[in-house]
Protein backbone atom coordinates (compact mmCIF):
# COMPACT_ATOMS: atom_id res chain seq x y z
CA UNK A 1 0.00 0.00 0.00
CA UNK A 2 1.46 3.35 -1.02
CA UNK A 3 1.26 6.19 1.51
CA UNK A 4 -0.11 9.49 0.28
CA UNK A 5 2.41 12.28 0.82
CA UNK A 6 0.99 15.61 1.99
CA UNK A 7 3.51 18.12 0.68
CA UNK A 8 2.03 20.96 2.74
CA UNK A 9 3.09 18.98 5.83
CA UNK A 10 6.60 18.55 4.49
CA UNK A 11 8.62 21.29 6.20
CA UNK A 12 11.41 21.32 3.62
CA UNK A 13 8.89 21.54 0.76
CA UNK A 14 7.26 24.57 2.42
CA UNK A 15 10.69 26.17 2.74
CA UNK A 16 11.76 25.42 -0.85
CA UNK A 17 8.40 26.58 -2.25
CA UNK A 18 8.82 29.90 -0.44
CA UNK A 19 12.40 30.22 -1.68
CA UNK A 20 11.19 29.71 -5.25
CA UNK A 21 8.47 32.34 -4.67
CA UNK A 22 11.12 34.71 -3.32
CA UNK A 23 13.23 34.21 -6.44
CA UNK A 24 10.23 34.90 -8.67
CA UNK A 25 9.41 38.09 -6.76
CA UNK A 26 12.99 39.35 -7.30
CA UNK A 27 12.83 38.55 -11.01
CA UNK A 28 9.49 40.36 -11.31
CA UNK A 29 10.68 43.28 -9.13
CA UNK A 30 7.65 42.70 -6.89
CA UNK A 31 8.98 44.20 -3.67
CA UNK A 32 5.70 43.75 -1.79
CA UNK A 33 5.65 40.02 -2.42
CA UNK A 34 9.38 39.76 -1.70
CA UNK A 35 8.92 41.40 1.72
CA UNK A 36 5.98 39.13 2.59
CA UNK A 37 7.94 35.98 1.72
CA UNK A 38 11.00 37.19 3.63
CA UNK A 39 8.81 37.94 6.64
CA UNK A 40 7.40 34.39 6.66
CA UNK A 41 10.85 32.85 6.24
CA UNK A 42 12.40 34.92 9.03
CA UNK A 43 9.54 34.34 11.46
CA UNK A 44 9.01 30.61 10.94
CA UNK A 45 12.27 29.26 9.52
CA UNK A 46 14.87 30.97 11.69
CA UNK A 47 17.82 28.89 12.90
CA UNK A 48 16.36 28.46 16.38
CA UNK A 49 12.78 27.73 15.32
CA UNK A 50 11.45 24.18 15.16
CA UNK A 51 10.88 24.43 11.40
CA UNK A 52 14.31 25.97 10.85
CA UNK A 53 16.01 23.18 12.77
CA UNK A 54 14.03 20.58 10.85
CA UNK A 55 15.02 22.12 7.50
CA UNK A 56 18.67 21.98 8.55
CA UNK A 57 18.40 18.29 9.44
CA UNK A 58 16.85 17.53 6.06
CA UNK A 59 19.56 19.52 4.27
CA UNK A 60 22.33 17.79 6.20
CA UNK A 61 21.15 14.51 4.71
CA UNK A 62 20.26 15.70 1.20
CA UNK A 63 23.54 17.59 0.84
CA UNK A 64 25.66 14.68 2.04
CA UNK A 65 27.52 13.04 -0.84
CA UNK A 66 30.36 10.58 -1.40
CA UNK A 67 30.04 9.07 2.09
CA UNK A 68 30.91 5.50 2.96
CA UNK A 69 28.06 3.13 3.85
CA UNK A 70 28.72 3.15 7.60
CA UNK A 71 28.82 6.96 7.87
CA UNK A 72 25.69 7.42 5.74
CA UNK A 73 23.71 4.91 7.80
CA UNK A 74 24.93 6.44 11.07
CA UNK A 75 23.91 9.97 10.03
CA UNK A 76 20.48 8.76 8.98
CA UNK A 77 20.04 6.80 12.22
CA UNK A 78 21.09 9.71 14.45
CA UNK A 79 18.77 12.04 12.54
CA UNK A 80 15.85 9.66 13.04
CA UNK A 81 16.62 9.51 16.76
CA UNK A 82 16.71 13.30 16.94
CA UNK A 83 13.35 13.53 15.18
CA UNK A 84 11.93 11.07 17.66
CA UNK A 85 13.17 12.78 20.83
CA UNK A 86 14.29 16.29 19.89
CA UNK A 87 11.10 17.63 18.34
CA UNK A 88 7.65 18.44 19.65
CA UNK A 89 5.51 17.09 16.82
CA UNK A 90 2.51 19.19 17.84
CA UNK A 91 4.60 22.36 17.80
CA UNK A 92 5.87 21.48 14.33
CA UNK A 93 2.31 20.84 13.11
CA UNK A 94 1.10 24.15 14.55
CA UNK A 95 3.97 26.10 12.95
CA UNK A 96 3.31 24.44 9.59
CA UNK A 97 -0.34 25.43 9.92
CA UNK A 98 0.63 29.06 10.52
CA UNK A 99 2.86 29.07 7.42
CA UNK A 100 0.15 27.47 5.27
CA UNK A 101 -2.40 30.00 6.52
CA UNK A 102 -0.14 32.99 5.79
CA UNK A 103 0.68 31.71 2.31
CA UNK A 104 -3.02 31.28 1.51
CA UNK A 105 -3.95 34.66 2.98
CA UNK A 106 -1.03 36.93 2.09
CA UNK A 107 0.37 35.29 -1.05
CA UNK A 108 -1.45 32.66 -3.07
CA UNK A 109 -2.17 28.95 -3.03
CA UNK A 110 -0.18 28.83 -6.25
CA UNK A 111 2.94 28.92 -4.06
CA UNK A 112 2.29 25.25 -3.28
CA UNK A 113 2.38 24.51 -7.01
CA UNK A 114 5.91 25.87 -7.45
CA UNK A 115 8.15 23.35 -9.16
CA UNK A 116 10.72 21.89 -6.77
CA UNK A 117 13.36 19.91 -8.74
CA UNK A 118 14.25 17.48 -5.93
CA UNK A 119 10.69 17.05 -4.67
CA UNK A 120 10.89 13.26 -4.93
CA UNK A 121 13.84 13.17 -2.53
CA UNK A 122 12.06 15.57 -0.18
CA UNK A 123 9.01 13.34 -0.12
CA UNK A 124 11.06 10.18 0.43
CA UNK A 125 13.00 11.71 3.30
CA UNK A 126 9.87 13.05 4.94
CA UNK A 127 8.19 9.65 4.85
CA UNK A 128 11.13 8.01 6.64
CA UNK A 129 10.27 10.01 9.75
CA UNK A 130 6.62 9.02 9.56
CA UNK A 131 5.77 6.79 12.55
CA UNK A 132 2.95 5.11 10.59
CA UNK A 133 5.33 3.74 7.98
CA UNK A 134 5.72 -0.04 7.86
CA UNK A 135 9.14 -1.52 8.65
CA UNK A 136 9.53 -2.89 5.12
CA UNK A 137 8.64 0.41 3.49
CA UNK A 138 10.90 2.36 5.85
CA UNK A 139 13.90 0.13 5.10
CA UNK A 140 13.34 0.45 1.35
CA UNK A 141 13.13 4.26 1.55
CA UNK A 142 16.16 4.44 3.86
CA UNK A 143 18.16 2.42 1.34
CA UNK A 144 17.29 4.98 -1.34
CA UNK A 145 18.48 7.86 0.84
CA UNK A 146 21.68 6.04 1.86
CA UNK A 147 22.49 5.36 -1.80
CA UNK A 148 21.98 9.05 -2.52
CA UNK A 149 24.35 10.00 0.32
CA UNK A 150 26.99 7.69 -1.15
CA UNK A 151 26.64 9.06 -4.69
CA UNK A 152 29.00 11.58 -6.29
CA UNK A 153 28.57 15.31 -5.81
CA UNK A 154 26.60 17.17 -8.45
CA UNK A 155 28.61 18.83 -11.17
CA UNK A 156 28.20 22.64 -11.61
CA UNK A 157 26.09 22.08 -14.72
CA UNK A 158 23.71 19.88 -12.73
CA UNK A 159 23.39 22.57 -10.10
CA UNK A 160 22.25 24.94 -12.83
CA UNK A 161 19.42 22.56 -13.67
CA UNK A 162 17.99 23.03 -10.17
CA UNK A 163 17.00 26.54 -11.20
CA UNK A 164 13.84 26.99 -13.18
CA UNK A 165 15.23 27.69 -16.68
CA UNK A 166 12.47 30.17 -17.48
CA UNK A 167 13.11 32.05 -14.26
CA UNK A 168 16.84 32.31 -14.93
CA UNK A 169 16.25 33.35 -18.54
CA UNK A 170 13.82 36.07 -17.43
CA UNK A 171 16.32 37.30 -14.86
CA UNK A 172 19.12 37.45 -17.46
CA UNK A 173 16.91 39.18 -20.04
CA UNK A 174 15.92 41.80 -17.49
CA UNK A 175 19.54 42.79 -16.90
CA UNK A 176 20.46 42.45 -20.58
CA UNK A 177 17.81 45.06 -21.43
CA UNK A 178 19.36 47.42 -18.88
CA UNK A 179 23.08 46.86 -19.34
CA UNK A 180 23.36 45.18 -22.72
CA UNK A 181 24.67 41.65 -23.22
CA UNK A 182 26.09 40.27 -19.98
CA UNK A 183 29.68 39.13 -19.63
CA UNK A 184 30.59 35.76 -18.19
CA UNK A 185 31.49 37.31 -14.81
CA UNK A 186 28.12 39.06 -14.69
CA UNK A 187 26.24 35.87 -15.51
CA UNK A 188 28.14 34.05 -12.76
CA UNK A 189 27.23 36.77 -10.28
CA UNK A 190 23.53 36.59 -11.15
CA UNK A 191 23.58 32.80 -10.94
CA UNK A 192 25.12 32.94 -7.47
CA UNK A 193 22.57 35.58 -6.47
CA UNK A 194 19.65 33.37 -7.46
CA UNK A 195 21.16 30.31 -5.80
CA UNK A 196 21.78 32.32 -2.61
CA UNK A 197 18.09 32.22 -1.69
CA UNK A 198 18.44 28.53 -0.88
CA UNK A 199 21.62 28.59 1.21
CA UNK A 200 21.35 31.72 3.36
CA UNK A 201 23.74 33.67 1.10
CA UNK A 202 26.70 31.44 2.04
CA UNK A 203 27.73 30.59 -1.51
CA UNK A 204 27.14 34.16 -2.67
CA UNK A 205 29.27 35.60 0.15
CA UNK A 206 32.17 33.32 -0.75
CA UNK A 207 31.85 34.23 -4.43
CA UNK A 208 31.59 37.97 -3.72
CA UNK A 209 34.63 37.88 -1.47
CA UNK A 210 36.74 36.64 -4.39
CA UNK A 211 35.04 38.73 -7.08
CA UNK A 212 35.22 42.00 -5.13
CA UNK A 213 38.90 41.33 -4.49
CA UNK A 214 39.44 40.85 -8.23
CA UNK A 215 37.53 44.04 -9.09
CA UNK A 216 39.43 46.03 -6.48
CA UNK A 217 42.75 44.93 -7.99
CA UNK A 218 41.67 45.80 -11.55
CA UNK A 219 40.31 49.23 -10.59
CA UNK A 220 43.30 49.99 -8.34
CA UNK A 221 45.74 49.11 -11.13
CA UNK A 222 43.88 51.44 -13.49
CA UNK A 223 45.06 54.41 -11.42
CA UNK A 224 48.44 53.93 -13.10
CA UNK A 225 46.96 54.19 -16.59
CA UNK A 226 48.10 57.38 -18.31
CA UNK A 227 44.63 58.43 -19.50
CA UNK A 228 43.25 58.15 -15.96
CA UNK A 229 46.01 59.63 -13.81
CA UNK A 230 46.35 62.64 -16.14
CA UNK A 231 42.59 63.34 -16.16
CA UNK A 232 41.41 64.76 -12.83
CA UNK A 233 37.77 63.91 -13.48
CA UNK A 234 38.48 60.28 -14.40
CA UNK A 235 40.90 59.96 -11.48
CA UNK A 236 38.29 61.24 -9.05
CA UNK A 237 35.62 58.91 -10.45
CA UNK A 238 37.93 55.91 -10.26
CA UNK A 239 38.76 56.64 -6.63
CA UNK A 240 35.02 56.86 -5.90
CA UNK A 241 34.55 53.39 -7.36
CA UNK A 242 37.33 52.05 -5.13
CA UNK A 243 35.72 53.67 -2.09
CA UNK A 244 32.40 52.06 -3.02
CA UNK A 245 34.06 48.66 -3.32
CA UNK A 246 35.50 49.07 0.19
CA UNK A 247 32.00 49.79 1.54
CA UNK A 248 30.73 46.42 0.32
CA UNK A 249 32.58 44.67 3.17
CA UNK A 250 30.03 45.92 5.71
CA UNK A 251 27.02 46.26 3.42
CA UNK A 252 24.01 43.96 3.36
CA UNK A 253 23.63 42.12 0.07
CA UNK A 254 20.55 43.32 -1.81
CA UNK A 255 19.35 44.10 -5.35
CA UNK A 256 20.99 47.54 -5.35
CA UNK A 257 24.40 46.17 -4.38
CA UNK A 258 24.21 43.46 -7.06
CA UNK A 259 23.33 46.03 -9.73
CA UNK A 260 26.25 48.23 -8.66
CA UNK A 261 28.68 45.32 -8.85
CA UNK A 262 27.35 44.45 -12.32
CA UNK A 263 28.27 47.98 -13.44
CA UNK A 264 31.72 47.73 -11.86
CA UNK A 265 32.26 44.38 -13.58
CA UNK A 266 31.50 46.08 -16.90
CA UNK A 267 33.90 48.91 -16.04
CA UNK A 268 36.63 46.42 -15.10
CA UNK A 269 36.15 44.62 -18.42
CA UNK A 270 36.51 47.90 -20.34
CA UNK A 271 39.66 48.80 -18.38
CA UNK A 272 41.26 45.42 -19.10
CA UNK A 273 40.33 45.68 -22.76
CA UNK A 274 41.80 49.18 -23.09
CA UNK A 275 44.87 48.11 -21.12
Amino acid sequence: MRLRHNKKRNTLFLYEALIKELTKSVVQSDMQKKNIVLSILKEHFGKNSCLGREVQLYKDILNSKELDLNTAEKILYETRMFFGYGFDQQETYDEQSKVISKVNKDLSRDVFSNFIPNYKNLATLSQIFNDDLSVKKRVMLENQIVQSMMSKKDEPEQKMKSIDKLTFKTFINKFNSTYGDLQEEQRNLLLQYILSFSDDNLGLKVYLNEEIGRLKEVINNSLEMEEIKTDSTMLKSTKKVLARIEEYKNQQIDDTMIEQILKIQRLAEEIQTDG
